[in-house]
């Protein structure tokens, strides 16, 4: 297993019933999320900027 670091960045217009769950999908895309944050938000260009530390299953 391992861990990276990513960012991600989440459209608010597709995000219409809850910011929270379409942060974690767009994650669970990526691995495991284990902790993430919105760390900036474009009004104008209606985006959510999120950075995760997310883990990976490797295989042998």
């Amino acid at each position: 297993m391992t861990t990276h670091f990513i960012t991600a960045e989440i459209d608010l217009n597709d995000a219409t019933t809850d910011l929270q769950q379409a942060v974690e999908a767009e994650l669970e895309k990526r691995g495991e999320p284990l902790r993430w944050a919105v760390t900036a938000v474009d009004e104008e260009q209606q985006k959510a900027t999120v950075e995760a530390v997310v883990t990976v299953s490797t295989k042998d």
